[in-house]
């Protein structure tokens, strides 16, 4: 694994441990030529994703994209870092074993979303807000107002 800090190929594993529930080992790694320290990821890939983007371009599928949009729709929301990452994961593993190596992201978008509104509604407005791409608050205002259960029909007799 090449270091990101000098460059040299020549890094070493310190540490090894399960992550993400098991569905990623966390490596702790060390530059011997600068004295660097950094964590290296790996995980299972089923099989490589391409993203159709709505306009028809492909891209390769980045995890890191997904997870940097959905961190951001969370942040400042008390969910623990551990629950997010599990989340990702099991979106990705979602992802992979959908059978199909072309995916809309349109599709990816709405299983966000799905994933979203069921842990956290604030997220899933922020998350809303872009993929939806609302323009003004009135935009706001109908998401959120679909979102709120039906008037108590009681309360409208009184």
């Amino acid at each position: 694994m090449r270091c990101p800090f000098c460059g040299n190929v020549d890094t070493q594993v310190k540490d090894s441990r399960p992550a993400e529930d098991h569905a990623a080992i966390r490596r702790r790694r060390f530059c011997p030529a600068c004295g660097g320290r950094f964590t290296t990821y790996e995980r299972v890939q089923l099989r490589d994703l391409t993203v159709i983007k709505s306009n028809g371009r492909r891209e390769d599928f980045d995890r890191d994209k997904l997870e940097r949009s959905i961190r951001i729709a969370l942040q400042k929301r008390p969910l623990e870092p551990e629950r997010i990452d599990q989340m990702i994961s099991g979106l990705v593993r979602r992802l992979e074993s959908m059978g199909e190596t072309d995916i809309p992201s349109k599709t990816i978008g709405e299983i966000v979303m799905e994933a979203l509104a069921r842990i956290d509604t604030v997220a899933y407005v922020r998350f809303a807000s872009v993929y939806k791409n609302f323009q003004a608050a009135d935009d706001f205002e109908e998401f959120v107002e679909a979102l709120r259960p039906d008037a108590d029909p009681a309360k409208d007799e009184e």
